[in-house]
């Protein structure tokens, strides 16, 4: 377990201030974690086996001398694909960020700028008519179908601004920043995974565990009797109800096995971000084996119905044969575990991946019967929010 003894907000801004391109950075509600340096590559051509393998690796870093030897990283959404995951050579942690102001915002990309929509607005439509034909014929309850946006800056953008401004507007959520490089890439240009999730896949702390799914979403109004009504409404919204049920049923059914008790409350609450509001649901466990190790239970719950749909397997070759682009990490899960099993891994949604000037944001709808493409968009539309006013664009 990381022992966190630092709370003033000094540490916690030097921490951000320290971060750079190639860094692992995660800052959570729990606190913030900075891993710098490569101790040790966790490699592995696609995730199947990354339990074991992450457990050997975790071990033989202790045996070559690493007093606090920590996995961090990113797990993709296919499993066919690779992880990039290490060991850093130095961890620092801090308690939660506590800013009560955004500090040094500033914009992290030029003004001058070229986007395209990949697929565009129409085809993505389309692509969600597809779904619910899908779920009207095959059996599917639900499918997540994301669109993504390619933007090109006039000039480098700013990874490190960037961060920072997520961070600042997104205290009660999972800021974070991987180096998704491939290993054998030559050039000196390095990929960034970077955003602001709002979404707790799991976390595991000795024999305790908690998971919060979210499924249900409302785009938040500049008018507060407006935004007020928009929660209200989702609150109400059969539709929406009914998505989250399909998601917090598959999470409760993947971590009763491991669990002595698994406490799931009977109706959702409702938390906001800075573009959103989302049905949430918290849900708390003890475990069975305190062995068992975060990993393990992310690999359990991964994918969910919050970011594929339902039941898996047909909802994952739905989207295959529908979204026209390969997702990568985008929908898979960020988060770290040591060697004690405790660990905290986070959703991968409101993100984006960064390379030079060239920077790639993605978005996600949950569709079940009743949902109307028009809506869709305009949902996909506002999760992009929270890059895109990071970014100042």
């Amino acid at each position: 377990m990381i022992n966190t003894t630092a709370s003033n907000q000094s540490k916690q801004i030097t921490l951000l201030q320290n971060y750079q391109k190639g860094d692992f950075l995660l800052a959570s509600p729990k606190q913030m974690i900075l891993g710098k340096g490569v101790f040790a590559n966790v490699h592995m051509l696609n995730s199947h086996g990354i339990i074991e393998q992450m457990k050997q690796s975790l071990n033989q870093a202790k045996l070559t001398g690493h007093a606090r030897p920590i996995v961090m990283g990113a797990i993709p959404f296919d499993f066919s694909e690779s992880p990039k995951l290490v060991i850093p050579k130095e961890i620092s942690t801090a308690a939660p960020l506590e800013v009560k102001k955004q500090v040094e915002w500033r914009k992290a990309s030029s003004s001058t700028f070229e986007i395209k929509a990949v697929p565009d607005p129409e085809v993505y439509m389309e692509g969600v008519r597809k779904g619910l034909k899908a779920i009207d014929t095959d059996h599917i309850q639900k499918i997540v179908l994301s669109r993504s946006l390619h933007i090109t800056s006039a000039e480098r953008i700013d990874t490190h601004q960037l961060l920072k401004n997520l961070a600042y507007s997104n205290k009660t959520g999972y800021t974070f920043a991987v180096d998704v490089s491939l290993n054998e890439q030559k050039d000196t240009e390095p990929r960034t995974l970077i955003g602001a999730s709002p979404e707790l896949l799991v976390s595991k702390t000795g024999q305790k565990i908690v998971a919060n799914p979210l499924a249900g979403s409302r785009p938040r109004c500049k008018d507060p009797l407006e935004d007020e009504q928009q929660a209200k409404e989702l609150l109400e919204s059969a539709k929406d109800l009914h998505e989250h049920a399909v998601v917090v049923d598959a999470v409760k059914k993947s971590l009763q096995e491991y669990c002595l008790e698994l406490h799931v409350p009977t109706t959702p609450s409702i938390i906001k971000t800075e573009a959103m509001w989302h049905l949430s649901t918290e849900i708390n466990g003890i475990l069975k084996d305190p062995h068992v190790t975060s990993i393990e239970l992310a690999m359990a719950l991964h994918p969910t119905p919050a970011i594929c749909g339902f039941p898996t397997e047909a909802a994952r070759n739905t989207i295959q044969e529908i979204e026209p682009f390969d997702r990568g990490f985008f929908t898979g899960m960020v988060g770290w575990c040591d060697e004690a099993g405790d660990g905290e891994w986070i959703v991968t949604i409101r993100c984006a991946e960064i390379c030079g000037r060239n920077l790639q944001l993605f978005a996600g709808a949950g569709i079940v019967t009743g949902s109307k493409p028009e809506d869709e968009l305009a949902e996909t539309a506002a999760k992009f929010g929270t890059m895109l006013q990071g970014l100042g664009i």
